[in-house]
């Protein structure tokens, strides 16, 4: 195994826009009209990242580790799923060099918020904000995004090794003594 491996996880996640839930992404409750419907918090952002975190470390999923299936998820703060999927990402010898997701809404503004997510991840994570970048986009009023049915979230992370094995590489340009 090569240990300069880097790995690339992407995460997707949608949920309903419904009357009587508040509205969190990235663990910031967003003034709004209408909440996420879901098991849990429903944070579309933070279930995508921790789907990008999970399959990049060759974890599985979300639902493997936490599912809707479990009474002991529902209403689960999402923040703290994210920081027990780290973890098991980082036992698995993985670190977070960086994280880009897109979150596709066509009402709120995301934007003012975005600063306030990245803050909440770079915690959880204990990774520095410069490491985050989060981005808002529209569907233009196209589709169940458009009509303002749901907000979908996209994430990218890029993971390196933690542990590397000079055992195991060869170094024939600096010699192997």
């Amino acid at each position: 195994m090569n240990p300069f491996a880097i790995r690339v996880g992407q995460g997707f996640d949608v949920h309903a826009l419904v009357s009587g839930r508040p509205l969190i992404l990235g663990g910031v409750i967003i003034p709004h009209t209408h909440g996420l419907q879901g098991h849990s918090d429903a944070d579309a952002l933070l279930h995508a990242l921790t789907d990008a975190l999970l399959g990049a470390a060759g974890l599985g999923d979300i639902g493997r580790h936490f599912p809707d299936t479990d009474e002991q998820y529902r209403g689960a703060d999402s923040r703290v799923l994210l920081r027990i999927a780290y973890d098991r990402v980082k036992q698995a010898g993985w670190e977070v060099i960086n994280i880009d997701a897109t979150i596709h809404a066509q009402a709120p503004k995301i934007g003012p918020h975005a600063p306030a997510m990245v803050g909440n991840i770079s915690l959880d994570l204990d990774l520095s904000p410069e490491s985050i970048n989060i981005k808002a986009k529209t569907n233009e009023g196209l589709g169940y995004l458009g009509r303002k049915e749901g907000i979908a979230a996209n994430v990218v992370v890029l993971l390196g090794r933690t542990v590397l094995d000079d055992a195991r590489v060869d170094w024939p340009q600096y010699g192997n003594g």
